[in-house]
């Protein structure tokens, strides 16, 4: 082997390893696989009846296909597809929800996901106590909330209505309070699953503003949504989805338009 060879080896080497290193999210050939009934069966009780008597058949549902995606650090990445794409089923990945069937997920950093806004609320407590709850099934200690709780009103414009039962709320006051409480933090990776379209027309530019923020320090988001204008704006890359399979990755441009091409 001559030295020329030897060097463009270096070479490669070290500008792989420097493409990794600056990678923060990693799926290699990542498959998830669902086995569902192939009819449909009214109760959990006729389910168990037929599975006893071997009577139930399986199909298999792919949601991911050995898809192949790298996120850097700092890169707004977005993801669309239509509806049962498996646009969420990649988001619950890198949350660390679910695991694969098969392939590799590699998550370098703390993760934040804004997935589901409210989902520990009780309808009988009242906001207050909803904040210190819902932070507790986050992760967070009763002092850091202590700490966070006046910013979190304060974002969510509710001291009017933070003492009263949860169930006296609109749907958009509990999404705004959920909101202010997923997005007091300060992850590596932010994951946003179609979130921006809480509340109000000016909650909803607030919440924008505070989205285009983390942008701007760094952090890297991935954001599934269907508004087209808003992953023109805030992305550097965009991932196309369809029945599971990964149709592209390319500039959020390149991307839309080969999707409503299709």
């Amino acid at each position: 082997m001559n030295l020329h060879t030897v060097s463009d080896l270096t070479k490669t080497k070290q500008v792989s390893t420097a493409q990794t290193q600056d990678d923060v999210v990693r799926l290699d050939d990542v498959t998830v696989r669902y086995r569902a009934p192939s009819e449909r069966i009214g109760t959990f009780k006729e389910y168990m009846i037929r599975r006893l008597q071997g009577r139930v058949q399986h199909q298999d549902f792919l949601a991911l296909d050995e898809v192949n995606i790298n996120v850097k650090k700092g890169e707004v990445f977005g993801i669309i597809g239509k509806n049962g794409a498996g646009k969420s089923t990649l988001l619950k990945l890198v949350a660390r929800v679910m695991k694969p069937t098969s392939g590799r997920v590699w998550v370098k950093g703390s993760v934040a996901p804004l997935l589901e806004f409210g989902a520990g609320f009780h309808p009988e407590l009242t906001g207050r106590e909803n904040v210190y709850l819902n932070g507790a099934l986050l992760g967070f200690t009763q002092r850091q909330m202590k700490e966070k709780f006046d910013r979190i009103v304060d974002f969510a414009e509710l001291w009017d209505f933070i003492e009263a039962p949860l169930r006296t709320y609109s749907s958009g006051m509990v999404a705004r309070l959920g909101f202010a409480i997923a997005t007091d933090v300060d992850p590596d990776i932010l994951i946003v699953d179609e979130v921006l379209s809480v509340g109000d027309e000016a909650f909803q530019q607030k919440s924008l503003e505070r989205m285009l923020s983390f942008q701007q320090q760094g952090i890297s988001i991935l954001i599934v949504s269907h508004n087209m204008a808003l992953i023109q704006q805030m992305c550097d890359r965009v991932a196309w989805i369809d029945h599971g399979c990964l149709e592209m990755v390319e500039t959020p441009a390149e991307t839309i338009q080969a999707y409503r091409e299709n």
